[in-house]
């Protein structure tokens, strides 16, 4: 006899005739939406204030931003387990979300106070960072797995297009991040300067950015709060995302996972050997010179770059170890291993995408601001907003990509999700190939034209429809479902891995306009100075040092970066060729996959 009643039965049939998707997805695309103009928001206009008003120069900037973005990445590994085991997503979801919204009103006193504490300000800076990346661990992993959790196993098919719905709700709040915080935050003034009036940025605005980031933080997550308990549940009501019960079991798979001891001992034996081996990789006697014998040396010439030399290699370490940690469990199956297995390798060709996207916030912004007529219609746009169509791409093309795979699937033409990754890689090359050839001719003194930069974040939209939401997608549904939580996590550790890169690649930038510009009217030959051909003198020395204008070119893999167009060469190849060889490898990955698209 059933001990379901009439009235759950007439859920249950509801939900299966349903053709559409649940009202759940609505409050976690509202929620996200929030998140995302929180996030993106303070992102929009961290680097410019980083560089401007806390002094730390455009490559710092973009160490720092990189390492900000590979830690807060990282964390979801932390935050899916603790929600898996203990806490359930629903209460990682709140928990995030308020310290996320902490962390932006400290980032708020520390734009309020740098003019006259700056000391104190950069304090308040790597606080507040530190605090992003936490909240950023809770929330990020738990948000994901719940789309997929709303979803019973015979509506899987839907994912794709509900990932893509979801990731449009990202793509909102980025474009009205992007939007609001640089209006607030990135405004400029008219200030006499020797006499002569000139147009300067408003250092002071930037905490305004930063508050309107918090704000919208703390609106997401009163909106979960109220919402969550009426609408992400199952059609028979029962709450999504609660504290996990492990005393419920399945007959097809298992429900807790087995980690020896020892297994936790070799986890930490080889984030260690990770650690120092990426440290080593990593390491730049040019850049970072030992100038005194022994280990005392060492460790100064590490203290130059301490988020190169030690955030970089313990994001690396770190990602590695405990996704070889996983494959540890004695209750995984072979057909679960193999699966696992697909996700870790696509992951790997992930990091190049992200390396390359995420430039928009560093390298793509300097070149925005020093070297772009950012001018449409006569209105001169704040550099940090043109990121802002890549959201506004988003927002356009994400149905109608969601569509195109329904589409797709019905006409049984949709590729498996390697391919659509592989594509994604892509036509993020391919955008950066165009605006190359837009800047090979440009020189030191050119402006490049805004409209490439907008083709560009065009390309790249499309690139990240066909690869970012259908490689969430793809952990709903290659993840044992005792490891929901866990796995997302990991998959976020390729875009921990991706933003770090992304620091060390947009610390290739040359020198811009702005730079030559800014040594010319102190009477300094920096081409000459950068080709060799001219010996500056130790008051040019000191005023390039004090501008934080580079005296030598940038170099990356034994290669000298002499100009933009080089700069973006690294990235055409670096994806184009991740491209091919994901392509390549899609027929082993779908056996590994198991029936599974």
């Amino acid at each position: 006899m059933s001990n379901v009643s009439a009235a759950d039965e007439a859920i249950l049939a509801n939900a299966t005739a349903q053709k559409g998707h649940p009202k759940g997805l609505r409050v976690l695309f509202a929620t996200e939406m929030w998140e995302r103009f929180n996030f993106y928001g303070m992102r929009a206009i961290l680097t410019l204030f980083l560089a401007n008003a806390l002094l730390m120069g455009e490559q710092e900037a973009s160490i720092i931003y990189g390492g900000f973005l590979g830690l807060s990445y990282l964390t979801p590994m932390l935050g899916g387990y603790i929600a898996d085991k203990y806490l359930g997503n629903r209460n990682c979801i709140i928990l995030g979300g308020l310290t996320m919204a902490v962390g932006q009103l400290f980032l708020f006193g520390s734009a309020s106070i740098f003019s006259t504490n700056l000391d104190l300000s950069k304090s308040l800076m790597w606080f507040a960072l530190l605090v992003i990346i936490f909240g950023n661990g809770f929330f990020k992993p738990n948000i994901s797995s719940m789309v997929g959790s709303l979803y019973p196993a015979e509506q899987k098919s839907k994912l794709d297009s509900a990932f893509t719905i979801f990731y449009m709700g990202i793509n909102v709040g980025a474009l009205l991040g992007q939007t609001i915080c640089p209006l607030l935050g990135d405004r400029e003034v008219v200030m006499v300067v020797n006499g002569v009036e000139r147009t300067v940025r408003d250092l002071g605005a930037f905490k305004w950015g930063f508050l309107a980031a918090g704000i919208a933080m703390l609106i997401g997550t009163i909106t979960f709060w109220f919402l969550k308990n009426k609408y992400v549940v199952t059609p028979t009501g029962a709450a999504i995302g609660g504290k996990p019960n492990h005393s419920l079991s399945n007959q097809d798979e298992a429900t807790s996972a087995k980690f020896t001891r020892q297994a936790v001992m070799i986890l930490g034996a080889l984030v260690v050997g990770f650690y120092f081996l990426f440290q080593y990789l990593a390491w730049d006697s040019t850049a970072m010179p030992i100038t005194e014998p022994g280990i005392g040396g060492y460790f100064k010439a590490l203290a130059l770059s301490p988020i190169k030399t030690f955030v970089y290699p313990f994001i690396y370490a770190s990602g590695l170890s405990l996704a070889i940690f996983i494959l540890t469990d004695k209750s995984l199956t072979r057909v679960e291993t193999q699966r696992i297995l697909v996700l870790y390798i696509v992951a790997f060709f992930v990091i190049f995408f992200w390396a390359a996207f995420e430039q928009a916030g560093s390298s793509l912004t300097f070149i925005a601001d020093n070297q772009t007529d950012t001018r449409i219609l006569g209105w001169k746009m704040p550099p940090s907003m043109v990121q802002n169509f890549n959201g506004f791409f988003v927002i356009i093309f994400a149905l109608p990509f969601s569509a195109l795979w329904l589409w797709m699937q019905r006409k049984n033409m949709e590729p498996i999700s390697p391919v659509k990754q592989a594509i994604g890689l892509a036509l993020i090359a391919l955008g950066y190939f165009i605006i190359a050839m837009q800047v090979k001719d440009l020189g030191t003194s050119g402006k490049l034209g805004v409209i490439w930069l907008i083709v560009l974040y065009l390309l790249h939209t499309w690139g990240e429809l066909c690869l970012s939401p259908i490689g969430l997608s793809l952990v709903a549904k290659l993840a044992p479902r005792r490891f929901a939580s866990l796995l997302m996590g990991v998959w976020f550790l390729s875009n921990a891995a991706g933003y770090a890169l992304t620091g060390t690649l947009g610390a290739l930038l040359p020198p811009t306009t702005d730079k030559y510009t800014a040594a010319s009217e102190k009477g300094i030959n920096l081409q000459g100075i950068l080709d060799g051909t001219t010996t500056a003198t130790s008051e040019q020395l000191a005023f390039l040092s004090e501008r934080k204008i580079a005296t030598t070119y940038p170099h990356f893999a034994g290669f000298t970066i002499h100009n933009l167009f080089e700069f973006f060469m690294v990235f055409v190849i670096l994806c184009g060729a991740a491209s091919i060889i994901l392509y390549a490898i899609t027929p082993i990955l779908k056996k590994m996959m198991h029936g599974v698209k």
